[in-house]
């Protein structure tokens, strides 16, 4: 499978910044010949729950047109308002053809405090499942769903990676929007434990994980490396560390 990871700058308050961005990589995507484009958590709503519904709805609308007509199948992260009227955190599939998949909803919510406070009072969790992108299948997964960093996870680890398994997934497309600011933590502990949480269960559950964090603030490295990581605890590619950045990789599946 041929895949485009997007490491694009998510401006939170200008979805129309946003839909230029993501088609932009769609462009160059299908000038490689890519299958999929993977781009980070919420990138064409902003990462937040108080976007213009009417806007996204158009923005989306357009995109998945788009998208089609180049023949590029999308992993699309926004958040979005659905038809039962809760709001959710997605990444939402596409075919190559513009066939919409279905999509994974952000299950380990983030939330501090006590009771806990965060986006775990914005968003509704879907049931979890898996989606046939080409004849093969793939999973999804947003920022947290991943890592389940203790300092902001109020509810269990329920160990996604391993359910995505032994569903017969073969691929995770995990979409992030790490905080981050210049801080040694940030730059140092905080990357560290999101590393080493990809590469652990790519080997433990012998999948593939394409990966891709927010370019947002361009002058600070991302929170989380971007790239393809393989079952032998490898990155088989890895994107820079800092800045917008679209680049193509062949994955062997």
């Amino acid at each position: 499978m041929r895949i485009t990871l997007a490491q694009l700058p998510v401006n939170d308050w200008d979805i129309n910044a946003n839909l230029l961005n993501i088609k932009e990589a769609v462009a160059q995507a299908a000038d490689e010949k890519s299958d999929v484009l993977l781009t980070p958590e919420g990138c064409l709503s902003g990462y937040h729950h108080k976007f213009d519904l009417a806007q996204l709805k158009g923005a989306l609308e357009e995109l998945e047109a788009f998208a089609a007509g180049c023949r590029v199948g999308l992993a699309l992260g926004t958040c979005m308002e659905e038809a039962d009227g809760l709001c959710y955190n997605e990444l939402r599939f596409y075919s190559p053809g513009g066939e919409y998949l279905g999509c994974h909803t952000k299950t380990l919510l983030c939330g501090t405090g006590e009771p806990p406070e965060g986006e775990v009072n914005h968003y509704a969790v879907q049931p979890l499942r898996v989606f046939d992108f080409m004849g093969v299948t793939v999973g999804g997964l947003i920022c947290n769903d991943l890592w389940a960093n203790p300092g902001c996870t109020p509810m269990p680890d329920t160990h996604l990676t391993r359910q995505f398994a032994r569903m017969g997934a073969k691929i995770i497309f995990h979409a992030v929007n790490g905080g981050r600011d210049a801080a040694s933590i940030a730059k140092g502990l905080d990357r560290r434990f999101h590393e080493v949480n990809v590469l652990m269960k790519a080997r433990a559950e012998g999948l593939v994980i394409c990966t891709v964090d927010n370019a947002a603030p361009e002058h600070i490295g991302v929170s989380s490396l971007g790239g393809i990581a393989v079952s032998d605890a490898s990155w088989l590619y890895t994107l820079p560390d800092m800045g917008r950045h679209v680049a193509t990789f062949d994955v062997p599946v």
